[in-house]
């Protein structure tokens, strides 16, 4: 089964709606005959109604980074997928690293925003992976199994099939440290050993695992080469157009 890649722009906590708009302007006519691949940017919640509005009619989806598991509530601070369905998104941004470190997010959270996620609608972008001290400890796989097992295994078939993994070595989130693309398909082989184990190996040949840790125009072409690296979820070097548009365009 061919997986078509995703490459998918996390802009974490930067850029207003003028900013966003001034990159759809410069990103779009870069991207324009990218078929090989579907293109998702997660720009913050204030930029959301801009970013879908500069993004109709092209070949480039919208995805939030975070979602509440409830429709509606007395929930100050929280957005639902209720509310990004209506806003125009069709994916999400679920446990990233600096959720789960800053916020604690936990493997029943991830269950519960997945869910949610899928009932309106969104594409639930799950991500999991290992500390610093969690690799050197050669717990690497202890550490996604526990996520797995904790936050993906719980889902039914049905909605296991409609998601996509990251697998992000908190690590080289921001460090300049990349896991090597040997490192990374390990990584890769591991979730998707897992996913086979747990839901077989249909679904798990179909499920599209991402790499988050660093990626850049000058690693991307040797980790996408990977047979198991379905695509990116790129940090920084998704806010300058010009730079995305080499990832993308590997």
């Amino acid at each position: 089964m061919s997986r078509k890649p995703i490459m998918a722009g996390n802009w974490k906590m930067y850029k207003t709606p003028a900013e966003t708009h001034a990159f759809f302007e410069a990103f779009k006519p870069l991207v324009r005959d990218a078929e090989h691949c579907e293109i998702i940017i997660c720009p913050p919640f204030p930029n959301l109604h801009a970013a879908v509005e500069e993004t109709k009619g092209s070949n480039i989806t919208i995805g939030a980074q975070n979602l509440h598991w409830g429709r509606e509530g007395a929930v100050t601070g929280e957005v639902s997928g209720h509310m990004l369905q209506a806003v125009g998104c069709s994916s999400v941004i679920i446990a990233h690293s600096e959720r789960r470190q800053y916020f604690g997010e936990t493997e029943p959270d991830v269950v519960r925003k997945a869910q949610a996620a899928l009932e309106y609608g969104l594409t639930p972008i799950v991500c999991v992976g290992e500390r610093l001290e969690e690799r050197e400890g050669n717990r690497t796989e202890a550490v996604l199994g526990e996520q797995f097992d904790g936050g993906l295994a719980p889902l039914t078939p049905e909605q296991f099939a409609k998601l996509v993994i990251a697998y992000e070595p908190v690590w080289a989130i921001g460090t300049g440290k990349t896991a090597t693309p040997e490192m990374a398909a390990d990584a890769h082989r591991f979730i998707r050993a897992r996913a086979a184990a747990k839901f077989g190996d249909a679904l798990a040949r179909g499920v599209r695992i991402l790499y988050g840790g660093s990626v850049k125009p000058d690693n991307v072409k040797k980790l996408m080469a990977e047979e198991d690296i379905d695509g990116a979820l790129v940090g920084g070097a998704s806010l300058d157009p010009v730079t995305f548009a080499a990832v993308v365009k590997y």
